[in-house]
């Protein structure tokens, strides 16, 4: 399955009583999809996955799926630390309707790769839907191996990994060992061009959030052949990607989509949200006099 080259993360909006925003969803949904997102990711990491419940997770699957209404994919993060609730979680996804599951390595456990392997084989057969894994040893502790990968990619519905180890070499490995029909995400926005040089197809993104249209004019000018413009779009917007991750995310992006009007609310704990000096900082940074390709306003 094709899912796009831009996928947005998506947060989750809340209300003045830190309650899922069904509104506020609504409204976000239709603006990531009318400003560069091919894709969206539901309650992963940016949608504070560990402080939604089940339930939750279940009725926002649901409802995004009715407001996206077949116009993009929806990918629901549905992997855990706990296989048996994960199974549980991808089955329930996949009766909401959603396009594809993301399955995140098991945190705080520390398994094995053969554990790795076990758990995630495990969940894959347990749905028919497509498989995003998604490899973030800087919050689960734990690495995926590329040999672990490679092995997964052999499982027929495991179609992509979003990669957030940093690792371009490994990256590059698990590019030529595995299918050609296999996609490769960067994790990190930062490393989007550099991951497209070495055959990545896109981006699985925080910063889509306020930049998805520039995004795409940089992955469609470097897949153009336009190197050089790509490279300047990419200088252009690093200083706004590292912006949106200067405390722990989603709290920076929350902020700058709140200084735009698109009122997504706060953060539970154990997130907390920036403070004044912070906002400031985060301010001029999203300012178009510092980054020339940004329209704040469009």
């Amino acid at each position: 399955m094709n899912f796009g080259q831009v996928l947005t993360a998506m947060v989750t909006p809340f209300n003045h009583n830190e309650e899922v925003d069904f509104n506020a969803t609504r409204t976000l949904v239709n603006y990531l999809i009318a400003n560069g997102s091919d894709g969206l990711v539901i309650a992963g990491t940016t949608g504070e996955s560990p402080t939604l419940t089940q339930e939750e997770k279940v009725d926002l699957f649901k409802f995004v799926v009715e407001v996206v209404d077949g116009r993009v994919p929806v990918i629901a993060g549905t992997g855990s630390n706990n296989t048996r609730a994960s199974i549980s979680l991808t089955r329930q996804a996949e009766a909401a309707g959603v396009d594809g599951i993301m399955l995140v390595t098991p945190y705080y456990n520390k398994p094995s790769q053969e554990g790795l392997f076990q758990h995630f084989s495990a969940i894959a057969h347990s749905t028919a839907l497509p498989v995003m894994l998604y490899n973030i040893p800087g919050r689960s502790v734990v690495n995926m191996s590329v040999e672990t990968i490679v092995s997964l990619s052999k499982i027929n519905n495991i179609v992509a990994v979003k990669e957030a180890s940093g690792d371009l070499d490994a990256m590059a490995q698990i590019i030529s060992k595995t299918p050609s029909d296999f996609t490769l995400y960067s994790g990190d926005d930062g490393l989007t061009l550099p991951v497209l040089a070495i055959g990545g197809a896109g981006i699985v993104s925080v910063s889509s959030h306020i930049i998805g249209n520039e995004m795409q004019e940089m992955i469609n000018s470097f897949k153009n052949g336009d190197v050089q413009g790509a490279a300047a779009t990419h200088r252009t917007l690093l200083p706004i990607m590292k912006a949106l991750f200067a405390a722990p995310s989603p709290a920076p992006v929350k902020s700058a989509l709140n200084m735009r009007g698109l009122n997504v609310g706060g953060v539970r704990l154990p997130m907390v949200p920036l403070n004044e000096e912070e906002k400031r900082a985060l301010q001029i940074a999203l300012q178009p006099s510092n980054a020339e390709a940004i329209l704040l306003n469009k």
